[in-house]
């Protein structure tokens, strides 16, 4: 896990040096306004392209699958919560039973 935390801190510094590399090669022909706006646009259009393909994918059937799993293990530990707190509830009176018959001796 840490070494994807780091690859993705990599992929983010190279993609940041990719818009500083274009934006000086624009530079070089254009004002800082209208290169500022090209960068801008292309990453919209990107985005946008992005979006767009994110929006056409379906879920795969491993992705469903694991969404039944996690949804039957939050169902499971919904159950076990409830079953501890209820446990919880039965110790202390019994606790306090135990602890009012002891003082009554």
């Amino acid at each position: 896990m840490a070494c994807a935390i780091v690859a993705t801190g990599f992929l983010l510094a190279a993609l940041m040096f990719v818009h500083i590399a274009v934006w000086f090669w624009l530079r070089l022909y254009w004002d800082r306004p209208y290169v500022a706006l090209i960068v801008a646009g292309g990453d919209v259009v990107l985005a946008i392209v992005l979006g767009l393909v994110a929006a056409r994918s379906s879920p795969s059937r491993v992705e469903l699958e694991a969404l039944a799993v996690r949804r039957r293990a939050l169902e499971n530990a919904a159950g076990t919560l409830a079953f501890s707190a209820i446990a919880m509830q039965l110790l202390r009176l019994l606790t306090s039973l135990v602890s009012r018959r002891r003082s009554r001796s």
